[in-house]
């Protein structure tokens, strides 16, 4: 570790809390519904929309009614995308002829866009064509970001409300979240990576001639677009198979930083806009603190051992750090701190090869997922995730100080946290469930180029990544087959879907309770103790239940590594 990797951190750390109040206040405009100086520019956009849809803004939904708009709303989207990229080999928009994507390819990618996952089990300059990228894909980048950010503020209402039977209207919150929050974001985003050298162009394929005097053909596309709300929206999907590690989607150490600090900023500004909603922004500043804990121990950890490199290579006499799969212009500190980013928040974009991560290195990623991305976690989905373990840490130290819990002014009771496990025992189902069921499968074992523990820890964390709707991968897993792509598409759908329901019936729940001001005996929820009591329960809930894979797959592949040594 040097102490220019360390200046890197914590000056993207200082960077992301300097942004929270600013963001988090811009958000919290939009929650209420308020008018924002874009508004001149982009109201009668809003207001033209409504009129086409025929929907009311001031009409406000139930929790019932919320969800199943949000529902039927993600399922039209998600048939939409199948058929465009089922028939995209006779759509216009396509320089390279490429054909249409297999059925069980085009369902996978389908639900993996709609669930904000954004896993590829395919290349995609060499598979998708410029209008899928645009018209299948980008548009899920925005409206699946803009769904999390929504469910998000219906769960504020819920908490913020009294004696309510209504938590907002599902069409004007996400409709002004796209609209005042990722569309101008990300056309000031993509200016600044094409003037940064990152290709928007409808051009398919340029042929240039190399130093050598070669011919060499480069694939271009309209890649600046779609990296902008890739980035901000925690999506992920990289146009090119490479992903953020491709010079085209990521050429400098600015855009580096750049895109790592999108990636965070909404989760860090709606912590802040939660203690504002429900008046006091202690809470958030408290939910913030516990999720850094949480994000600066898995990048110590994660960096600590990339630096110290492989032992078998020590053992051999080559010193230095781990550079395998990671990309020279990055280094070891900003590829360590972008593994840990993009799986603390539900993104997936990588600008190295996890895969070839120290074993130990690789297991933070991996365990960062299977905490359920509550570490600032995706847009919206790391604060709503992350509430549901607040719920359960509020219900023990109800229990602790022997009286009914409460959060921020509303008793949580019996109803509450049934809801909140049910939402929370999704990951511990599903996750080892499958893993185990593609460990004894051949069609599963087929999967992993790899042989023992780290064949295991391919299975393990693409199952984990699924079902966290995450959409990184450890690439030694071989998954555009129709076993990996079906089994890791209904994971995907489950993943998102089963934990949004309860999640708005607790809204619902909130909602509808009366506001029980603090007392003499109430658990205080600001405080160092509260922070530690979050972190704690996170890490036994959210980790304790995995420990057993995590032995199987990245300790079992450390300790072979070091017994190779020592032989």
């Amino acid at each position: 570790m040097t102490f220019q990797g360390w200046i890197l951190i914590l000056g993207f750390v200082a960077i992301l809390l300097a942004l929270t109040k600013p963001i988090g206040a811009w958000l919290f405009t939009l929650y209420e519904g308020r008018r924002t100086p874009l508004h001149v520019v982009l109201g009668p956009v809003e207001r033209g929309f409504y009129a086409l849809a025929g929907i009311n803004p001031h009409a406000e939904q139930g929790w019932r009614r919320y969800a199943l708009h949000m529902l039927l709303f993600n399922v039209m989207l998600m048939a939409f995308t199948y058929a465009v990229l089922r028939l995209q080999g006779v759509l216009p928009g396509n320089p390279q002829g490429l054909a249409g994507l297999s059925p069980h390819l085009a369902f996978n990618t389908a639900i993996s866009f709609t669930t904000n996952t954004n896993w590829q089990s395919y290349g995609g300059e060499s598979t998708m064509s410029n209008l899928s990228q645009m018209l299948g894909l980008t548009i899920h980048n925005f409206l699946s970001a803009a769904t999390g950010i929504a469910l998000a503020f219906a769960l504020f209402r819920g908490f913020a409300r009294r004696e309510s039977k209504a938590i907002g209207n599902f069409w004007a919150d996400m409709t002004r979240v796209t609209l005042y929050v990722l569309l101008p974001i990300s056309i000031v985003y993509a200016l600044f990576l094409i003037a940064s050298g990152v290709p928007q162009t409808m051009a398919g394929v340029v042929d240039v001639q190399t130093l050598e005097g070669a011919k060499q053909s480069l694939l271009l596309g309209p890649v600046a677009s779609q990296e902008a709300i890739k980035m901000l929206g925690t999506n992920g999907g990289g146009f090119f198979n490479a992903n953020s590690a491709h010079p085209f989607e990521n050429p400098t150490a600015l855009t580096n930083l750049v895109q790592m600090l999108s990636i965070f900023l909404i989760g860090f500004g709606l912590t802040w806009t939660f203690g504002k909603a429900v008046g006091n922004t202690k809470q958030g500043w408290a939910i913030l603190s516990a999720m850094m804990i949480l994000f600066l121990a898995g990048v110590t950890v994660t960096y600590w051992q990339e630096a110290a490199g492989n032992p078998v290579l020590q053992h051999l006499g080559v010193a230095g750090g781990n550079m395998e799969g990671k990309e020279v212009r990055f280094g070891i500190a900003a590829s360590a701190l972008f593994s840990v980013v993009t799986t603390a928040a539900s993104c997936g974009a990588v600008n190295s090869m996890h895969d070839s991560f120290t074993a130990l290195g690789g297991m933070i990623p991996l365990f960062n997922m299977q905490l359920g991305e509550v570490v600032i976690g995706g847009v919206g989905a790391g604060i709503y995730g992350f509430l549901l373990f607040a719920i359960l840490a509020v219900f023990v130290a109800g229990l602790m100080v022997g009286r009914t819990p409460e959060y921020v002014g509303k008793k949580i009771e019996s109803r509450e946290v049934k809801l909140a496990v049910l939402a929370i025992a999704v990951l511990p189902l599903m996750i080892p469930g499958l893993t185990a069921l593609s460990s004894v499968l051949q069609q599963g074992l087929a999967g992993p180029l790899n042989k023992g523990p780290h064949g295991f820890s391919e299975i393990l964390y693409a199952f984990t990544s699924a079902v966290a709707n995450n959409g990184s991968a450890f690439a030694g897993l071989t998954a555009n087959t129709p076993y990996y792509n079906g089994l890791l598409g209904v994971a995907m759908w489950v993943g998102r879907f089963f934990i949004i329901v309860p999640m708005l019936a607790i809204a619902g729940s909130l909602a509808a309770k009366k506001y029980t001001p603090e007392s003499a005996g109430s658990f205080p929820t600001t405080g160092g103790l509260w922070v530690g009591l979050l972190v704690g329960i996170i890490l036994i809930l959210g980790g304790l239940t995995f420990l057993p894979g995590l032995a199987l797959g990245p300790i079992a592949d450390h300790l072979a590594m070091i017994s190779g040594t020592l032989s």
